[in-house]
């Protein structure tokens, strides 16, 4: 089976065409497949289907949907129901958008080593598999939601392609392609240099001089911006006879990467790392392996982007800082970090985000003038066009939702994003999600050796296992304990163990600073609709082995949907697990034992239940059903 999406949305079984009829079932095939094995719920098809005004009957109409490309599709590939939504699983079938990512990427990596002649073949015949514009025959709202990226990655490839033929001296080949791509993308800048250098190695002064001119033209009367210093580079390089190098290095006076622009400060934003790291070797393993993942990988494909889940106090961020410093030699453009929430939990926002990670970028435009200079869509333009083809690595912390992250997500493939959230997000293949579990005993052991005292803990190590045991494996449980008998060094560790043995006191002692575990898993429950809190405290009544959905809607007395519904929304917050299914194949869920604490612990302050807010940013809200919000 074979699928393409850059071009028309088409299914072929053995070379024909399978007769998929209408644009409603192009754009059900097309958001499966490009959501990559991830769960598409039933909200996030309505939005792209129909918009902001969805039918009534839009769960029956998108299940017809869904029916009728099981049947044309056949048995080579299977489309599950998995609430909230369905997956596609291709069973190895060819994607062209797939094939392209892996040729583009090859290509990339071949022109990095200068191999031209490789790296040109590879990135043409990457290009090749465009059909026209890509997703030509879904819905306009499918279009306007993945259209720009996957066009935004056909230019990017294009000027590698371009960079390439340059250095093997095919600038008389290039100029019609490049004058009509200009033409099409006035504002791309880089087109625009490598134009130039075209040119002026045909022998046409002139005319490189005069493109460069009428950029300057169309970038003030279109922006109101003088050009960037890629394209003032090329300039230059042009008037003092730089550019005569028919077969010079890939990275030439053309490109803004070159030693002209190269001298910009390399941004190293990473948090320090954490000392006493122990007990996380094999995840860390993990995900230092994906991060830098060679050139000859099985997949031929090193992530772009990268999720840690879990609940809160996992040490989701601890992982995270500590991979991306043992990489940072993988990434010579630079480290990007930014924390997506404010210390009291509130998200912020991406303009001022996008903002800071321009600074750290030594973005000219914002070198005098506040973040309210320009809209979110300026902001995000201009940095796409700085994060472009550059090696960066860009860890964003405390990620709360699909809607906060699509404006910080660069425009091309090179920059690798690696991000933690207390959820799942849509923007990250489920491939390159990595949950986050508690520790394992042993682990824990380790993790309080390393903060307090290896003797220390060596020499009481049955109460050490009770301590674990009492935090349920969660680190940052574990963490404030290890803080606590450090600064007690008096303390035997059985005495502390002692003081956690009681359920109802647990989290009291679970406190040390500014770190409380209580405190930490209110924030995930803040972030949830006004209510949800006292359905936590019902629930957490419930068999602590696991409980169906249809337990929790009698526990609450609401109807089966509405119950699974909040239960849904309790995983997808962290504060709920789902180890498994049933024997009828419906899920279980099951609470954290510190969860079950914290609920309890609500009871007796029925204030924290009662002020649970309903979230004011957009990118905290738990959409309807219908709503665009929802992924």
């Amino acid at each position: 089976m074979e699928f393409q999406i850059l071009g028309p949305v088409e299914a072929r079984r053995e070379g024909s065409r399978v007769a998929l009829s209408g644009t409603k079932v192009h754009t059900v095939l097309a958001t499966l497949l490009l959501a990559r094995g991830r769960v598409v719920s039933d909200a996030k098809l309505s939005s792209l289907l129909w918009g902001w005004d969805p039918p009534t009957t839009m769960n029956a109409q998108i299940y017809t949907y869904v029916s009728r490309l099981r049947k044309l599709l056949g048995p080579d590939v299977e489309l599950i129901r998995r609430p909230p939504g369905y997956v596609i699983e291709t069973r190895g079938a060819h994607t062209d958008l797939v094939e392209f990512e892996r040729l583009e990427y090859r290509g990339r990596e071949a022109l990095g080593g200068s191999r031209f002649a490789e790296a040109s073949d590879l990135l043409r015949t990457a290009l090749g598999m465009w059909k026209g514009s890509a997703l030509a025959n879904v819905t306009s709202h499918l279009a306007d939601a993945e259209l720009p990226r996957l066009e935004e990655i056909r230019t990017t490839a294009v000027e590698h392609a371009v960079e390439a033929d340059l250095a093997l001296g095919r600038h008389e080949q290039i100029v019609p392609e490049l004058t009509a791509l200009v033409s099409e993308l006035p504002v791309r800048e880089r087109l625009r240099a490598l134009l130039m250098t075209a040119l002026y190695r045909c022998g046409r002064q002139a005319d490189a001089l005069h493109v460069y001119q009428e950029g300057r033209n169309v970038l003030a009367d279109e922006l109101g911006v003088d050009p960037g210093a890629g394209l003032n580079a090329t300039y230059h390089a042009l008037l003092s006879g730089a550019l005569d190098l028919a077969h010079g290095s890939a990275t030439s006076a053309a490109d803004p990467r070159s030693r002209a622009t190269v001298a910009a400060r390399r941004p190293t934003m990473l948090p320090a790392d954490v000392p006493d790291f122990a007990g996380r070797e094999r995840l860390l393993a993990d995900v230092c392996a994906r991060l830098s993942a060679p050139s000859d990988s099985q997949s031929g494909l090193r992530p772009s982007r990268l999720l840690l889940t879990g609940m809160a106090g996992a040490g989701k961020t601890t992982v995270a800082v500590r991979a991306a410093h043992a990489t940072a030699a993988h990434y010579p453009d630079g480290q990007l970090y930014a924390d997506l929430c404010f210390p009291n939990g509130t998200p912020k926002s991406p303009r001022k985000v996008i903002a800071q990670l321009l600074r750290a970028l030594d973005e000219p435009a914002l070198a005098d003038c506040g973040d309210t200079t320009y809209d979110l869509d300026e902001l995000v333009r201009l940095y796409r066009a700085r994060t472009a083809g550059k090696r960066l690595l860009l860890l964003l912390d405390n990620a709360t939702s699909d809607l906060q992250m699509e404006p910080l997500l660069p425009g091309t493939s090179e920059p690798v994003v690696l991000v933690t959230s207390r959820t799942r997000l849509a923007t990250v293949p489920g491939s390159d999600t990595t949950v986050v579990p508690p520790m394992t005993p042993d682990d824990g052991v380790a993790m309080l050796a390393a903060v307090v005292e290896p003797t220390r803990i060596a020499a009481e190590r049955d109460a050490a296992r009770d301590i674990v045991a009492y935090c349920a494996g969660l680190p940052l449980a574990l963490r404030i304990v290890g803080a606590r008998l450090a600064a007690r060094p008096h303390w035997p560790v059985a005495r502390l163990a002692q003081r956690l043995d009681a359920p109802a006191t647990r989290l009291h002692e679970l406190r040390f600073g500014d770190l409380s575990v209580g405190q930490t898993l209110r924030s995930s429950l803040e972030r949830l609709h006004s209510g949800v809190g006292h359905s936590l405290i019902r629930l957490a009544d419930l068999d602590p082995a696991g409980f169906s959905a249809e337990d929790a809607a009698e526990a609450l007395n609401v109807p089966d949907r509405e119950a699974e519904e909040l239960l849904e929304s309790l995983v997808d917050a962290a504060l709920l697990e789902m180890p498994g299914l049933d024997d009828s194949g419906w899920p279980r869920y099951r609470f954290h034992e510190l969860v079950m604490l914290f609920a309890g612990s609500m009871v007796t302050t029925p204030s924290v239940s009662a002020a649970i807010p309903r979230p004011r940013s957009p990118w905290l809200t738990t959409p309807q059903r219908g709503s665009a919000l929802v992924s």
